[in-house]
């Protein structure tokens, strides 16, 4: 059973979904220099470039429903249980080794945006909580985060160094 004009159409979405997921990789890296720097402005930017992309992301995946939807009907078989291997059934043996590669690099490409972004939000966690300190050392106000004493210390006024000196 082939079906060349769904194999092609999948095809041409899995290189679409292949670009993005590399711009999107490319600008998440981008994002992570910037924070490494701690360049407000750039960081900012790629923000708004990874909406973009996002966006982008949003549209291939309804073009996504669409070819799954399609190879359901082909099937005979509900959108949502169409899998790779089935997609794969309406294509020549060609097509079908082309769209499992590309299908494999996209799973190891948005594994690695995940967890590349992942990363991002921790740096960023961190930054942001090295800031919330300073700023409670600048205001004079108690530090409740982590860089504070421990629950139940309290500044006595004094010194809160203690430092022994002991000789022999």
């Amino acid at each position: 059973m082939t079906a060349a004009p769904i194999a092609g159409d999948v095809l041409a979405h899995l290189d679409a979904q292949l670009g993005s997921a590399r711009r999107l990789l490319a600008q998440i890296l981008r994002q992570s220099g910037a924070i490494r720097r701690r360049d407000v402005d750039g960081v900012l930017a790629t923000m708004t470039d990874i909406q973009g992309e996002m966006a982008s992301r949003g549209r291939l995946e309804s073009e996504r429903t669409a070819l799954l939807w399609r190879a359901g009907g082909m099937l005979g078989v509900p959108a949502e249980a169409v899998t790779l291997s089935e997609l794969t059934g309406l294509m020549d043996d060609a097509e079908a080794d082309d769209a499992r590669t590309r299908s494999a690099e996209l799973r190891g490409l948005l594994g690695e945006v995940e967890r590349e972004h992942a990363i991002n939000r921790a740096l960023m966690r961190q930054e942001l909580s090295f800031l919330e300190h300073l700023t409670r050392m600048l205001g004079g106000m108690p530090d409740a985060g982590a860089y504070g004493p421990g629950p139940g210390i309290r500044p006595t006024g004094r010194s809160s160094l203690h430092v022994v000196d002991y000789e022999a």
